[in-house]
């Protein structure tokens, strides 16, 4: 008998007790500064969360697709608020889970919470060497890893043949460079053959080569 994975499992679980909701291309799902009073999972697209700085400077901080949480913080009694702003880089669908529902949920369901805690400890390494690459790598690699991330190389299932519509901005501010050089690099991958534009971004496995490359 195959087993279901834990993510699958953890999903239907969100699904049983939680809503779920359709969002469109470009909806709010909340906003920086919002009641934090829910947890959302994506079954179905892609989630940018991003920052407003009291300079009124935006940056996205996080791209998050099928299988991710969304507004997890709020379990964090510290956290009353939304520290950030999540809304949809596609049409989605999308478990909404109060708060009050979730904290149960945790406390007495020992496998569900085991998985949460899973994913947690997963969210923090994939933090944990963000910043890394932030640190140590350069503009090219930095942007050769998360279009690998966003295409889902590294994870369970198959990668995606194609990554939705992302623009040159977006990209930029998750690689902490500028649009001019997203682009500068953008067409270099191309050229090369390590991507191709057609109707979104389709990302081909030898774009590893920038990634290892020393």
């Amino acid at each position: 008998m195959k087993s279901i994975p834990d993510a699958d499992i953890l999903l239907a679980t969100m699904v049983r007790e939680g809503t779920t909701v359709h969002y469109h291309k470009g909806q709010v799902l909340f906003s920086q500064g919002d009641p934090a009073d829910a947890v959302f999972s994506i079954q179905e697209g892609k989630v940018k969360l991003t920052v407003i700085s009291k300079q009124n400077k935006e940056a996205v901080i996080a791209i998050l697709t099928v299988g991710d949480f969304v507004g997890e913080a709020c379990l964090v009694g510290q956290h009353p608020v939304r520290l950030a702003t999540a809304s949809a880089m596609t049409d989605c669908s999308i478990v909404r889970l109060a708060k009050p529902a979730m904290i149960r949920l945790l406390r007495d369901d020992n496998v569900f919470s085991g998985q949460v805690l899973s994913y947690v400890l997963a969210r923090n390494m994939r933090i944990e060497a963000d910043l890394v690459d932030q640190l140590f790598n350069s503009s090219e690699k930095r942007l050769a890893r998360i279009l690998l991330l966003l295409a889902n190389f590294g994870k369970e299932g198959k990668p995606m043949a194609v990554i939705p519509e992302i623009s040159q901005e977006t990209l930029a501010g998750l690689v902490g460079t500028t649009r001019s050089r997203v682009s500068f690099f953008m067409n270099r991958f191309r050229k090369l053959g390590f991507i191709h534009y057609n109707g979104g971004i389709e990302v081909h496995s030898s774009l590893l080569n920038i990634v290892l490359h020393d």
